[in-house]
């Protein structure tokens, strides 16, 4: 024990106590109250929390004299409780700390009250609640006193032992909240027994409406049944909730613990025992005279000496003096009390009060629980991890030497400070326990910080060499342990494999695949690269053990690359190609472009005819299913078409238009050229023919068509719609092939012939294809074809004449239509204004300006007439047009104009305007301008055509017109020069 500082010290807190009452026979405390008792029945009362005492005499109306048997005090100093015995006989007195004069309890009158019971759990300073009184003829009562009211609220007979009468010496009372309302737990103590009773509901029979849960009362249920009790050696003089017990032979303490048990179990004391006390005693004779308990000692007064004893471990640790008057010596120390609110111990003598103070009286417990081997216990009692560390080493200290060692591992690796790591590491090596070892490094793992990450890292490293060492060992002392699952191969490999699981984030991956690699363990070295996310390095080692779709499913995971795919696309194709396809076409982020490398060596090997050619298949899935558009896919696909013996699949593909029906996209994506080129070089014929079709080449289309089939080269020959010209030399060409290569009778082959040429529905006639029969052809075999060939010329030549006069007929309406114009005219009202101008278009006025280029026609200045009857001045018109139409046609009018006026000779017209059949064959120059004039601003009415319309979208105020605009707008001016004038209304 530590002697430094004392646990329990003593102090003298007040020399004369008694004050002169009289010299003091009782004592108790509560919450810093001190309550004594005196030999002329005083009681003084001393609260050390406000400063305050005042004395009370008991005996004011008593005769004789009088003494203070017990007093008592609740634990929160406010209710007091005393017992004044005399020569009238023995009354008893409650008081609060607010009443200046005590209340006698008229029905305890002649009762001797040895012990009281509070209700801790629900007394209040206002109101006792209930209160159990134990007297010295063995009855319970019960009082209840409110301090307003200044009188007990009531007082009730609770029990009294019938069977063997004696004096209650001990009560102690607690209760506890149940589902079904209060149960109360009562002890009562006699010199002989001890007693329990419980029960839920209240203490007096008459109070059971109070609680509407079980009207069954606590004591009155003991009329109808007997009470538990134990019975106890020797006899007691003073008791408490721990009872000083004596016997003829031994002295004995028997401490208890009070259990709150729901069940209604009357035996609720647990952990009883008796402690022989003899050894605290000096002589035979000496027996304690009153005992205190804190919460891990006893404090027993023997004579004048209070002996602390160890509850635990039953020892005396310390031995306390008391500085005793002479007055006092005599009768010594009288007894203890304790004060449990404020945790402090009395001791008193007949004029003087001792202090007995508690020092940290659990700060060495953890040692007396570790001498004891209790070691749960001790390290609930350890106040730093030094004293924790202490504890684990006894306790690793004991399995070590019982060669318990995986015990022992798991406490050293609690230890932080008293043993190094590599002491206890020694340890185990030295012993040569290398399993034990790998425990304390796991375990010593769970106990470190995230801030420890060097020392994590290598003590992981270590436990991996140790695992595989273990794995090792197994394997060397049993073949078959990897072939039983129940072995403890398998259950050290799964407890391997969960250890890398759960420290992937703090092993270095170079040291630990270098580590795995050396001992061997690929399964595992691919589980831990499968958790480092190194997935190249787990998908390389399924395609060595030939397991692809284990491979497969590693490279279908969302957190692995894509970029792998690629990388070991070509080695898992030649491995599976049916579930490499499959989960190509699962995957739709691949690129197939990417993949073509690996579809181009699968594609590179033999194949059976019957098999499915499963690159084929996706590149299909590719281009009909994702409409994939990269020309290297459709170049491939196109590819292994050609290669094949049956060329249908092929034709299909080169007939199918991918890019149909997307704006300014192609039909194909494949290359046309090498489509060409490889079907040539696989004699793939019907393919080229389509593909040169395709490229328009028509020529090459058919003549290569004419070596497979001549009904493929007619196909090909119709195709060509928009010339003539061309569809009809593809023609010739097949009439050629078709009488050259027939071999039959010369008849025969010209009626064949002349069958062919009505298949071209008239595009050939027999002329076309006579220079492709021999010279020494009779005519004859051809009367028939020249004869309908001379019919249909001379059907041509009729309707080459009737056409001919039909233009004949038609040329002489135009004669006769111009002829016409130079008699139209049109009438003109005098009152005619100009469109433009709005002055008379006949009226004469010498301020007029004559128009350039133009003759006046007499006094008159020169104008047009539309047919729907607008008239305009034709330098007004001029003028309107240039100014309406486009820049470029103003333009080209004011450049005719200008012409006009520069070239020379006076221009051929009559007086109406009109021109004559003379004039259009014989035109001047001047003329043909005036003409191209007419035409620019009179080839339609400007109020009706499209001029006007065309108008719509033009400004209401043109360029030329804004200053105008700009004369119209209103200019702030300064008017503070002016004057106002103020009209009166």
């Amino acid at each position: 024990m530590d002697q430094v500082r004392q646990v329990f010290t003593v102090d003298l807190l007040e020399r004369y106590a008694a004050k002169g009452r009289g010299v003091i026979t009782c004592m108790a405390a509560g919450n810093d109250v001190i309550v004594l008792g005196t030999s002329k029945g005083w009681i003084i009362r001393h609260d050390f929390g406000v400063g305050d005492s005042y004395d009370i005499d008991l005996s004011v109306g008593r005769t004789g004299e009088q003494s203070i048997h017990r007093v008592f005090v609740d634990p929160g100093g406010s209710h007091c409780i005393a017992t004044v015995i005399g020569s009238g006989g023995a009354d008893t007195y409650y008081t609060h700390a607010k009443w200046s004069k005590p209340r006698v309890l008229s029905k305890l009158k002649g009762l001797v009250v040895n012990t009281v019971a509070w209700n801790r759990q629900q007394i209040t300073e206002a109101s006792t609640k209930e209160v159990i009184l134990g007297t010295d003829n063995g009855q319970l009562h019960e009082i209840s006193v409110d301090e307003k009211d200044k009188r007990e609220k009531y007082m009730k007979f609770l029990f009294e032992l019938s069977e063997l009468p004696e004096a209650f010496m001990g009560l102690q009372m607690e209760t506890a909240s149940t589902s079904n309302g209060t149960r109360y737990y009562v002890m009562a103590v006699t010199p002989t027994r001890m007693y329990s009773f419980t029960g839920i509901g209240s203490l007096d029979e008459k109070k059971k409406w109070m609680n509407s849960v079980s009207p069954q009362t606590v004591f009155a249920s003991y009329l109808e049944r007997a009470v538990h009790f134990m019975e106890l050696p020797g006899e007691i003089p003073n008791s408490a909730n721990y009872t000083s017990l004596s016997s003829k032979e031994e002295l004995y303490i028997l401490p208890g613990f009070l259990e709150h048990s729901s069940d209604g179990d009357e035996n609720f004391v647990e952990n009883k025992a008796l402690l022989n006390y003899a050894k605290l005693c000096e002589g035979p004779e000496a027996k304690p005279s009153s005992l205190a308990v804190s919460e891990f000692h006893f404090l027993v007064l023997i004579g004048n000496k209070v002996k602390v004893l160890n509850r635990i471990s039953e020892q005396i640790i310390e031995e306390l003096q008391f500085d005793l008057t002479s007055e006092s010596a005599s009768r010594g120390i009288i007894g203890l009390c304790s004060d449990a609110s404020a945790g402090l111990f009395y001791a008193y003598d007949q004029s003087s009060i001792f202090q007995v103070s508690v020092n940290d009286e659990g700060r060495d417990m953890w040692k007396v629980y570790l001498d004891m081997k209790e070691y749960a216990a001790a390290l609930s009692n350890c106040r730093d991890p030094l004293q924790r560390d202490q504890v684990y080493l006894v306790q690793a200290e004991a399995a070590f030497s019982t060669k318990d060692f995986l015990r022992a591992a798991s406490f050293f690796a609690k230890i932080n400070y008293i043993l190094s790591f590599e002491e206890i590491t020694l340890k185990f090596i030295s012993a040569n326990e290398q399993d034990a070892l790998r425990t304390f490094l796991l375990r010593k793992l769970d106990n470190l910080t995230k801030d420890d990450k060097c020392q994590i890292t290598m003590i992981s490293t270590w436990a991996t060499e140790l695992y595989l060492d273990k794995v090792n060992r197994l394997l060397l002392e049993d073949d078959t342990a990897s072939e039983n699952r129940n072995s403890e191969y398998q259950s050290i490999i799964k407890e391997f494999r969960a250890f890398l699981s759960d420290c992937k984030d703090v092993l270095d991956e170079a040291t630990t695949m270098r580590l795995l690699e050396s001992y061997g363990r690929v399964d595992e070295l691919v589980y831990f690269a499968g958790l480092k996310e190194q997935y190249d390095i787990v998908v390389h080692h399924y395609i060595q053990q030939g397991e692809a779709k284990k491979a497969l499913e590693v490279l279908q995971k969302a957190s692995v690359p894509v970029d792998l795919q690629y990388k070991f696309a070509p080695d898992l194709i030649m491995l599976d190609a049916y579930e490499t396809v499959e989960s190509w076409m699962a995957n739709k982020n691949l690129n197939p472009r990417k993949l073509i490398p690996a579809m181009m060596r699968y594609s590179s090997e033999p194949h059976a005819k019957n098999e499915t050619h499963e690159v084929i298949k996706y590149l299909e899935f590719c281009v009909h299913r994702l409409l994939n558009e990269d020309p290297g896919v459709h170049n491939l696909l196109l590819c292994l078409y050609a290669k094949q013996e049956d060329d249908s699949a092929l034709l299909r593909f080169l007939q199918c238009k991918f890019g149909k029906g997307r704006a300014s996209g192609p039909e194909f994506f494949y290359d046309p050229k090498y489509a060409l080129r490889l079907c040539l070089k696989e004699k793939r014929m019907r393919a080229c023919v389509h593909i040169y079709s395709m490229m328009s080449m028509h020529e090459e289309a058919v003549a290569l068509a004419l070596q497979v089939d001549p009904e493929l080269a007619m196909a090909e020959a119709d195709k060509v719609e928009d010339d003539e010209e061309l569809r009809k030399k593809l023609w010739l060409m097949v009439a050629k092939h078709v009488i050259e290569q027939e071999k039959g009778a010369k008849r025969e082959n010209i009626r064949k012939a002349i069958a062919f040429l009505k298949e071209t529905d008239g595009l050939l006639k027999i002329e076309d294809i006579l220079p492709f029969f021999p010279d020494f052809a009779l005519i004859d075999d051809f009367k028939e074809a020249i004869c309908s060939s001379l019919e249909d010329y001379n059907k041509q030549i009729e309707l080459l004449k009737q056409e001919m006069n039909d233009a004949t007929h038609g040329a002489d309406n135009i004669r006769n239509d111009i002829s016409a114009l130079a008699q139209r005219y049109a009438v003109i009202d005098r009152d005619e204004e100009c469109g433009v101008c709005h002055r008379k278009i006949l009226a004469v006025g010498a301020d007029y300006r004559m128009a350039r280029g133009y003759t006046s026609v007499g006094p008159m200045a020169p104008f047009y007439v539309f047919p729907c009857g607008h008239a305009f001045h034709a330098q007004c018109l001029i003028t309107h047009v240039t100014q309406c139409t486009t820049r470029a046609q103003a333009e080209y009018i004011l450049d005719l104009q200008k012409q006009l006026t520069l070239l020379d000779g006076n221009p051929r017209r009559e007086s109406n305007g009109g021109l004559t059949e003379e004039s259009i064959t014989s035109m001047t120059p001047a003329d043909k301008i005036r003409s191209q004039l007419d035409d620019a601003i009179a080839g339609e009415c400007p109020f009706c055509g499209d001029l006007m319309i065309r108008e719509i979208s033009l400004p209401f105020i043109s360029q030329e017109e804004a200053y105008q605009d700009s004369s119209w707008e209103i200019k702030p001016q300064n008017l503070g020069n002016q004057r106002s004038l103020s009209l009166v209304i």
